[in-house]
């Protein structure tokens, strides 16, 4: 066979560099329908577990209001493995060097008063009124007892 026939026969070696031009790409129409799905899957997952995956809180009851802060009533958290220490005394405003919004008035004077704060109730409504409270002990620099409260009962 001649050289010429051998060269004809042979494959051309393909190019280095490819144009990205001829391969078919996805249209925008179909990343905005992904995305429109993707959405759709996160809300519906989002609300089935919402609706019927078990509620680990607790009832709490309603926030009190000033006419509601009868004696014998008791406000926030049944939980009492998380708020396990109790206090009773007089509720007044103000803690000491920033620990507590309000302080518990117990016999023996001030070294006795017991620094509380509160995210679950409202102390605000029960000042003046004698109270026990069930919360957890916190870390204090300078009250002699700081409690972060989640259940009060008015005495």
């Amino acid at each position: 066979m001649p050289a010429e026939d051998k060269k004809s026969n042979a494959k051309s070696p393909e190019p280095v560099m490819r144009s990205f031009k001829d391969s078919k790409s996805s249209t925008p129409g179909k990343i905005v329908v992904l995305f429109i799905v993707l959405i759709a899957l996160g809300l519906g997952t989002g609300f089935a577990l919402a609706k019927y995956s078990a509620k680990t809180g607790k009832n709490i009851p309603l926030l009190p209001t000033k006419n509601s802060t009868a004696k014998g009533k008791a406000f926030g958290s049944d939980d009492t493995k998380t708020f396990k220490d109790t206090a009773e005394g007089q509720l007044a405003e103000g803690g000491i060097e920033g620990e507590g919004q309000y302080h518990l008035v117990r016999p023996g004077g001030d070294s006795q008063n017991v620094y509380v704060t509160s995210a679950t109730v409202d102390l605000g409504q029960f000042i003046g009124k004698k109270i026990k409270v069930w919360g957890q002990t916190q870390t204090a620099q300078t009250a002699g007892w700081l409690m972060d409260v989640g259940r009060v009962e008015v005495q």
